[in-house]
Formats: C-alpha cells, structure tokens, sequence
C-alpha cells in the first residue's frame, strides 16, 4: 500500500496459491519471506520498486519457518521449527546494492 496515494498492489508468491507464505521482514526496502508448504521450505525475496522475485531453496529443508527478523550485520535469521535450527542469511552483492 502507498500511504501516500493509498493505492494498494498484490502479486501472487512464486510457489503458488499453495506455498504458504510466512515469516516475513524487511531489510533495506527489499522484503523477505518464507514459502513454507513448499518442499524444501523456500526463502523468497520480493524488490517492491522493479516487483521482482527471487527464490532459494532453504538448504535444511526449514520445516515451517514460522520468524525471521533481520540480523545487526544486515542479514536475515530464520526460525526453522519443523528441523529444530536457526539458518542464519547472509545478505550480500547485488541483493544489498538495490
């Protein structure tokens, strides 16, 4: 939504009506989240100026990644319950510079 004009755009999450978006944040002004119900888990990244996706595999297969907050050096930690682990996201190169 653009508080501005309160003009309000969706776009569909790349995994499908059936990914189960979660988790969600944001660094910089680019947002992240989690498709949860794909298999493996995947970690989604959505650029709201060029709307854009990217996607990587969560490489623990992440279960239901139910929180993910930004880290002090810019990065991402994920909450991966479903496997019992924190995956910590190292955010750099090009994701960074936009």
């Amino acid at each position: 939504m653009d508080p501005a004009t309160g003009k309000v755009a969706e776009w569909p999450s790349p995994g499908g009506g059936e990914s189960g978006p979660y988790a969600i944040t944001a660094v910089d002004d680019i947002i992240w989240y989690a498709e949860s119900a794909a298999t493996p888990s995947m970690l989604v990244r959505f650029d709201p100026k060029t709307e854009t996706f990217k996607r990587w595999p969560v490489p623990s297969g992440g279960g239901v990644i139910r929180n993910m907050t930004p880290t002090l050096d810019g990065g991402l930690a994920l909450a991966c319950s479903g496997v019992n682990m924190v995956a910590l996201v190292e955010i750099g190169g090009e994701e960074r510079s936009r």
